[in-house]
């Protein structure tokens, strides 16, 4: 059976069957709805989700779940990643363990920000990988 997704929740998807174990995340349009979806379903797959103070909080839980071996991802808008941007330029050289997926949503043309803001750039700046899906597939596959 063939199953339509949007973007979020193809990365939702993506998540739980990559085995995350931790997600953390701060609420912000367009990135919030990854949490939404995840949270009623955290108890069926052994995941904790957990919406935090903000986005450098989310990181944060995300990279120490990380160094404890599981998998984690930190789910965040674009301004976020100025929030969690201490966390993140640290992350290029202190590394991860149990893998750790960063997702942030930009928002072209401010539909729900105050600003527009290429979060690619971060990556680069941090030597981090950035993966860069075309369409909600790839989005789950990354």
């Amino acid at each position: 059976m063939r199953e339509y997704l949007l973007g979020n929740a193809a990365i939702a998807r993506g998540i739980l069957e990559a085995g995350a174990r931790v997600v953390a995340s701060y609420p912000g349009t367009p990135a919030s709805e990854v949490v939404e979806i995840l949270a009623p379903l955290a108890k069926k797959y052994d995941l904790h989700v957990e919406w935090s103070v903000n986005e450098k909080a989310a990181l944060e839980v995300a990279i120490g779940s990380s160094w404890t071996g599981m998998r984690a991802a930190a789910v965040m808008k674009h301004v976020g990643l100025n929030v969690a941007a201490d966390p993140f330029m640290t992350l290029a050289y202190t590394g991860v363990r149990g893998g750790l997926v960063v997702i942030v949503s930009d928002d072209p043309f401010c539909y729900s920000s105050q600003n527009e803001q290429d979060s690619r750039r971060y990556a680069q700046f941090a030597c981090i990988p950035c993966l860069d899906p075309a369409d909600p597939q790839e989005a789950r596959d990354m």
